[in-house]
């Protein structure tokens, strides 16, 4: 006697006719969230719009003088940046103390589940990663190519070449291209 295992979306409980059509979501985060992450599937083509709709978000840090913890709070980027009005915000990052990490507590999270960096930063954008390159990284990288392969050459990092056609495609960087008068190869 054999088994048939029937698969399908925890999202819309459609049938998946393949297993490869189904994606895994890890859930980090929800306000209904009680006891920490979960794992869902669905169907990839369910996913579609999901990274067309991903925020800018930007995560901080207030350290009040008569707080024992620090307060952490989740704001869209758009909305922390016009709390700079001096200079813009990018400047303003640029010219602030750098914060050195200290070292883990015991117990505290292993360094595998340590948060991805966010490429949209300044600080990481244009760094070779898998995946989607999404909208917001690759404005970073056309506003501040210069930047962006001081930071990797300084890395030893992969440049981001105006010629390489993947690259210029991956960020497009083909106006910028045009501009700087380098022929795509």
């Amino acid at each position: 006697m054999g088994q048939k295992i029937i698969r399908f979306s925890d999202l819309t409980g459609k049938h998946a006719e393949n297993e490869a059509d189904l994606v895994r979501i890890v859930v980090r985060e929800h306000p209904d969230l009680a006891d920490g992450p979960v794992e869902i599937e669905a169907l990839a083509d369910e996913l579609a719009a999901v990274e067309e709709h991903a925020l800018d978000l930007v995560t901080i840090e207030l350290h009040h003088p008569d707080g024992d913890e620090p307060e952490t709070v989740v704001l869209e980027a758009e909305v922390f940046d016009r709390l700079a009005s001096a200079a813009p915000m990018a400047e303003v990052l640029r010219g602030a103390k750098r914060v050195t990490r200290t070292l883990p507590a015991q117990g505290a999270a292993p360094a595998a589940a340590k948060e991805r960096p966010n490429y949209a930063s300044l600080e990481h954008a244009g760094k070779p990663h898998k995946g989607r390159t999404t909208d917001a990284e690759k404005q970073v990288v056309r506003q501040h190519l210069d930047e962006v392969n001081e930071r990797l050459a300084a890395a030893g990092v992969r440049t981001i070449d105006l010629g390489n056609a993947e690259h210029v495609s991956r960020y497009g960087l083909e106006e910028l291209a045009r501009e700087r008068g380098v022929t795509i190869g």
